[in-house]
């Protein structure tokens, strides 16, 4: 009797196996939840090449003047001709260009750069970045309407819109067919597999060939980390794998080899401003020992040494910004709290020691 008691439960395990072999099931069942519409909305914000994902809105080639100097034009100049460290977004283009829908100076050796407007071929791709990933310091804080604005005004600055136009999602794929290079893309790379001009027409060159004969000098690569900056993220050497190339530098010890101007500061000598200046962003646009968008912070350093108010005005110049003092590009304001635009400046106001 008991056996077959036995071989009726193991029946029915089977066959409750079986139907749930053919429902689908939870994966693990309790753990998790579906994502909400507003969830999923926050995440999908790419825009395609045919406009689709494009949020509704409109702005002005002047509201974009506006947003542009005020959160742009700080990195890529006021009139997109950007400075030494980002590339032009403007410039190259002609009326003919935007007649042909081909940049002939993208042919041109002689010529000395490229910009944005040169290569770009669908508009859907300005709008998703800019909308993405810019202001550099706060992404994806603008409102479509600025993003439609700048937009606006960068194709202004490349004459392919007059100065009094109004870019909306009704006139964005109107104005695509008057990119210089809408028609600049190429499939010659062979990296598209399908039918049609360039596609799977050939193998890719994804094999190269390593130089077996009258090779060049092998370049050698070396970096290394300024002494108050080396321990800011905790010790490297104990956050790589002991396996492979790159096994982390020992940063919880001072490095080996002394640097010119007066040696090395101790590894804790600045932790807490260098937290502070990564906190804030400060470190984009302003390098330790070298020029970015804005001077040196050891330039700035030098510059205020000595100065009985130092930390003040320094804390004062963050937090309100200002231009002409080191050029003409402008430092917004910092919407960082005083006591850490106080904490920044005292540290400079004392040399960036300890």
């Amino acid at each position: 009797m008991s056996s077959c008691r036995e071989w009726l439960i193991a029946a029915g395990l089977l066959c409750a196996a079986a139907a749930q072999a053919q429902t689908p099931a939870v994966a693990y069942p309790g753990v998790g939840r579906a994502a909400t519409a507003k969830e999923v909305q926050a995440w999908d914000i790419d825009v395609r090449p045919d406009f689709k994902g494009l949020p509704k809105g409109a702005g002005t080639v002047a509201q974009g003047m506006q947003v542009w100097e005020a959160k742009c034009a700080a990195c890529h100049g006021v009139f997109g001709e950007s400075n030494e460290f980002f590339s032009p977004i403007v410039g190259g283009t002609t009326r003919d260009d935007i007649k042909t829908g081909h940049v002939a100076r993208l042919n041109d050796r002689s010529y000395p750069g490229r910009t944005t407007l040169m290569k770009l071929s669908t508009l859907s791709t300005l709008w998703d970045y800019i909308n993405r990933a810019m202001p550099w310091n706060q992404p994806k804080s603008l409102a479509s309407d600025e993003v439609y604005a700048v937009t606006a005004y960068i194709l202004s600055l490349g004459e392919i819109v007059p100065d009094d136009f109004t870019l909306s999602d009704r006139n964005i794929a109107e104005v695509q067919a008057l990119l210089p290079n809408r028609n600049g893309m190429s499939a010659d790379h062979a990296l598209w597999p399908g039918a049609g001009p360039g596609l799977g027409r050939r193998k890719p060159d994804v094999t190269a060939a390593a130089c077996m004969k009258d090779c060049g000098a092998q370049p050698v690569v070396a970096s290394f980390l300024p002494e108050f900056a080396r321990d800011a993220h905790g010790n490297l050497a104990e956050q790589n794998r002991a396996v492979g190339a790159q096994h982390g530098a020992d940063t919880a010890q001072p490095s080996a080899t002394p640097k010119p101007g007066g040696g090395a500061q101790p590894v804790a000598a600045a932790a807490a401003a260098v937290a502070l200046l990564n906190k804030h962003s400060c470190l984009a646009c302003h390098g330790t020992d070298n020029k970015i968008v804005g001077p040196s912070l050891r330039d700035v350093a030098q510059k205020y040494a000595g100065r009985a108010d130092g930390a003040d005005y320094l804390a004062g110049k963050i937090k309100a910004g200002g231009a002409g003092v080191w050029g003409a590009i402008p430092m917004p304001p910092q919407a960082l709290g005083a006591a850490d635009a106080k904490a920044i400046a005292q540290w400079l106001a004392d040399g960036m020691k300890k």
